[in-house]
């Protein structure tokens, strides 16, 4: 079983770096593994990939040194099992509304004791069948980790007990959901979410968990790192892919190059 590197550096309360992969390609997740980054972000909220797909990007990127963690939809507790079966490191579980929800996540995402997540022990993290199931029960329980994230204004007054549900390591504050459902669509630098920062701080600082968030710059890491945020995501390969074309564009159009964008 992959050890991971995520769980072991906020243990030393060292600060961990995520990127997004967005485009489902075995390579790109490849290359990001082999060139070391702490993790890699696989959304599946969002996005029509299926177990299958994931399965198959999971398997390129264990060539390389990265964790994945992977963010099933709202509600989708029996998928949470299948991702750490085909390799996950981790869980992010959306929209969490309080700690009862919490304590959910934690049931289907670790075995007994702690949890009841069913046994199969056929699948890549064990892996298949290789590791004695008592070892690999404890291991997984020891080396996955929880992530669940505050993104409506109404569960940030529950972020205390949340933090506390033993089982999660990591409270995770999504502005963009929460900014919306605030009525301040986007709006980073308003005393709403710096509001919702200090609040989530707090929250882990008494339980002794770690926090993060998507990073926006390196000036808004240092920010967040000076709230005790150690938990980094920053970047989206579509993003990447996207900037890079626009930079071409503009370097051409000066030779009277035209292109006809679409939106």
């Amino acid at each position: 079983m992959q050890t991971s590197r995520i769980k072991a550096k906020l243990k030393r309360n060292d600060p961990v770096l995520l990127t997004t992969l967005h485009i489902p390609d075995d390579q790109v997740y490849e290359l990001t593994s082999l060139m070391g980054f702490d993790g890699i972000w696989l959304d599946l909220e969002h996005h029509p990939f299926s177990e299958e797909t994931a399965d198959r990007l999971l398997r390129a990127a264990r060539v390389g040194s990265s964790d994945v963690m992977v963010r099933p939809a709202k509600g989708e507790f029996m998928r949470m099992s299948r991702l750490f079966e085909i390799g996950a490191t981790g869980i992010m579980y959306p929209r969490c509304d309080n700690a009862a929800e919490a304590r959910e996540v934690v049931r289907w995402a670790k075995f007994a004791p702690q949890g009841q997540r069913g046994i199969d022990s056929a699948n890549a993290d064990n892996p298949y069948c290789m590791m004695p199931v008592p070892e690999y029960i404890k291991l997984a329980n020891e080396k996955t980790f929880v992530v669940v994230q505050i993104e409506d204004p109404k569960a940030l007054v529950h972020a205390d007990e949340m933090a506390a549900v033993d089982g999660v390591d990591v409270i995770f504050f999504g502005p963009g959901d929460f900014s919306i459902l605030s009525g301040i669509p986007c709006q980073w630098d308003h005393a709403l979410i710096d509001d919702a920062m200090r609040k989530v701080s707090a929250a882990v600082k008494k339980a002794g968990k770690h926090w993060g968030m998507p990073i926006f710059s390196i000036d808004h890491a240092k920010k967040v790192m000076d709230l005790g945020g150690r938990f980094l995501c920053h970047g989206c390969d579509l993003l990447m892919v996207k900037s890079a074309l626009e930079d071409m564009q503009h370097k051409f159009a000066p030779l009277g190059v035209t292109f006809e964008r679409r939106s």
